[in-house]
């Protein structure tokens, strides 16, 4: 005799699958929620064609697929994309792609003649593949949110990064902004530590990633500057804005980022530059990338509260406020 759907144990029906770009925050989140990583395999065959296949049942249960971006940055948007398709042809009730770091998160405008605008093109792909909703945290852009004609929803970080900041002692303190885009952000962490605030003028000329601080609005003469952005990349606006302050008189220099994307030379810019303590999140693993400076505080359980409250459709709107 079928099993029916009023039999079937809610929680049955939540389940978490996890891409290869970062299983050990999967493994996190699935222990927050006390429920098991959903078994799947992806086989990369020598055309560099890649198979997905789910190795459990999925039918009318609700989905949550966690893919980050993290290197080789392209083959995981598609593996997302394969692996949300196969998801919906297994017949499941919903999917939600959870994304840490949303790819092409830069890409959100038309700021020169004939490019694309990448970040939508990722909102439709992902449309596209079948999602019903979206979970993110700490968009480059809010705007990315009115990209998709699904539900979105942007997780903040700053209560955690606060929390962290609070256990110091921040007499003397500054928050300061890398650069005027991100002052409006930087108010959240002001409210929150009750510190006041200071804002980088810096220019950008063309795409080699090497910003020049020109100016500083506020006073940081005598003060601890901690440094606030969304993510640190190449860690030029980072290691530019903390020369600067130096130079303006800081007595030292601390940052807190969201997403830890270290590309390239970031690491040994930040190794050797003037910042003396580096604090991010785990939205993106930093796996061969850790440095003395380097202090990463866990997503996970904040990731894992907005996935139970969504399953069971209760408000998020309190973590991300």
């Amino acid at each position: 005799m079928l099993e029916s759907p009023q039999e079937v144990p809610l929680e049955g029906r939540l389940k978490v699958f996890s891409g290869g770009s970062h299983k050990k925050l999967t493994e996190r989140i699935c222990y927050h929620l006390d429920a098991p990583v959903g078994e799947s395999r992806v086989v990369k065959f020598s055309n560099e064609n890649l198979l997905v296949q789910i190795e459990e049942n999925v039918r009318e249960c609700d989905v949550f697929v966690v893919q980050t971006t993290a290197p080789p940055v392209h083959e995981h948007i598609f593996e997302l994309l394969i692996t949300i398709d196969a998801l919906k042809h297994a017949s499941a009730a919903r999917v939600t792609a959870v994304l840490p770091y949303f790819p092409y998160a830069r890409s959100d405008k038309k700021d020169k003649p004939r490019i694309s605008i990448t970040a939508r093109l990722m909102a439709d792909l992902v449309m596209t593949a079948g999602a019903d909703r979206v979970l993110t945290m700490d968009l480059h852009s809010p705007q990315i949110q009115g990209f998709f004609r699904i539900p979105v929803d942007q997780l903040k970080a700053s209560r955690l990064v606060c929390d962290y900041w609070k256990q110091r002692d921040l007499t003397d303190y500054v928050l300061v902004a890398g650069d005027a885009g991100e002052a409006k952000e930087l108010g959240a962490y002001a409210n929150r530590l009750e510190l006041p605030m200071a804002i980088v003028d810096k220019r950008r000329y063309g795409d080699d990633e090497k910003p020049k601080a020109v100016n500083v609005i506020g006073d940081v003469r005598g003060k601890h500057c901690l440094i606030v952005d969304d993510e640190v990349a190449s860690g030029g606006t980072l290691i530019e804005a903390a020369d600067f302050l130096v130079k303006m008189g800081a007595v030292s220099v601390e940052a807190t980022c969201v997403h830890p994307v270290l590309s390239g030379s970031a690491v040994k810019k930040i190794q050797e530059g003037p910042i003396e303590r580096l604090v991010v999140t785990d939205t993106i693993p930093t796996e061969g990338k850790s440095f003395p400076k380097l202090e990463i505080l866990s997503t996970a359980q904040i990731f894992a509260k907005a996935i139970r409250r969504i399953h069971d459709g209760d408000s998020v709107s309190d973590l991300f406020a």
